[in-house]
């Protein structure tokens, strides 16, 4: 059993080198954009109805929806650079605020998935939490609608991306435990880029994507991948612990080499 110093001094050492810091956010991002079509896909469909008729299908509204996300992934990798100086300071302090961090970030990802299956519904009150920003930022948003230029759709997107989510919660506090505003800010581009292909799509394709999406096999699936990465957040730090101490630990002198090395 260690103490909380040296899980501090672990977190410390082995969190700029998590191998899988961007891979689960993208994963996290692709899993969840189910999530995110319920949350935002109305947004999209509205993005491409406020076009003329004529340009309304994915070849013609492409630019515009690409804005729109574009924007939105912007705010994402904002959030996650001010969340990731924010972490850098903790971690700098030498505190133990950097563990607990660490132990925060993996608990939102396990509550990520246990959200995403129905098992457990306790990360809608963490939504909650981040409609009293929305509702200063709504307003502007809907002063953009319709979108008939692309102007609009960048600027909406950017607003859009501050809409409360659990699933952007969850990744954001991966985020924080970065120690660094640029390792951040890339884990959130990660994310936002994983939800990028279901959100691109719109009209019965998204639909139709969505229900397969929402089957149970395949939420419980995302849920237990999701919840297997947040176990590795909690524990990469005592398995980095491991081989680092292999790589510092001595070779063993054998008695025969150690008196000839005394031996005059």
């Amino acid at each position: 059993m260690i103490s909380v110093f040296q899980y501090n001094s672990l977190v410390r050492s082995s969190v700029m080198n998590d191998p899988l810091s961007l891979t689960s956010a993208f994963v996290i991002g692709l899993l969840g954009s189910a999530h995110c079509v319920g949350m935002c896909g109305g947004i999209v469909n509205a993005l491409s109805f406020a076009l003329p008729e004529e340009k309304r299908g994915f070849r013609q509204a492409a630019p515009i929806l690409l804005l729109y996300n574009a924007g939105r992934i912007f705010s994402y990798c904002l959030a996650g650079a001010l969340l990731g100086a924010i972490g850098w300071w903790l971690f700098s302090t030498g505190k133990q605020a950097g563990p607990a961090l660490r132990v925060f970030a993996g608990l939102m990802m396990i509550a990520m998935g246990l959200y995403l299956a129905g098992w457990w519904r306790g990360l809608v009150y963490v939504e909650q939490a981040g409609t009293r920003l929305w509702k200063h930022l709504q307003p502007f948003g809907n002063r953009l609608m319709p979108v008939t230029r692309p102007g609009q759709a960048l600027l909406l997107g950017a607003l859009w991306g501050w809409l409360p989510c659990g699933l952007v919660y969850s990744t954001l506090a991966l985020a924080a435990t970065a120690a660094s505003w640029q390792q951040s800010a890339l884990i959130m581009v990660s994310f936002g880029l994983g939800t990028l292909p279901v959100m691109l799509l719109s009209g019965a394709f998204a639909h139709r994507l969505k229900r397969w999406m929402q089957q149970a096999a395949v939420r419980h699936a995302a849920a237990v991948l999701i919840i297997v990465f947040g176990l590795w957040t909690l524990l990469w730090p005592l398995l980095h612990a491991g081989g680092h101490q292999h790589h510092a630990s001595p070779a063993p002198t054998s008695p025969g080499h150690e008196h000839m090395t005394h031996t005059p």
